[in-house]
């Protein structure tokens, strides 16, 4: 049985995080208002409980579920295996929340009258995003 490991992020938005997590690759993210069980590689029933999950079946045969949790002040909290943890690691985390404020500026472009004038991924892993509005 795997144990699973707990990392504080800074990300707010369960829609947010499930565009950041497809944009990295999880096209079958579940957001739900209340926690639901994840469960490990054998399908067993775990403890820990999350409001986004990735199940198993779209990681790996191995793998257990990935979750976040929402916390007490509002931020989701990762839960990852130690077994995931090689794969998806504090990098992978951070590439999650870089995918989450492209995310973020993109609803606030749509929500606030912007036009996308370019959205760039230079060599070096940069993403220029250059919004516009007319008055």
């Amino acid at each position: 049985m795997s144990h699973f490991t707990r990392v504080r992020t800074t990300l707010r938005d369960a829609d947010l995080l499930a565009k950041a997590l497809a944009a990295v690759g999880f096209t079958a993210v579940e957001t739900h208002d209340d926690p639901q069980t994840l469960y490990g590689y054998q399908g067993d029933a775990r403890p820990e409980r999350a409001e986004v999950i990735v199940r198993r079946r779209h990681i790996g045969r191995a793998s257990n579920d990935i979750g976040f949790r929402r916390q007490s002040n509002g931020s989701f909290e990762a839960i990852i295996s130690d077994y995931d943890r090689h794969r998806y690691d504090h990098a992978w985390l951070a590439k999650v929340g870089r995918a989450y404020g492209h995310a973020a500026a993109l609803r606030y472009a749509e929500d606030n009258g912007y036009e996308i004038d370019s959205d760039v991924v230079g060599e070096d892993g940069e993403r220029r995003l250059v919004l516009r509005r007319y008055t």
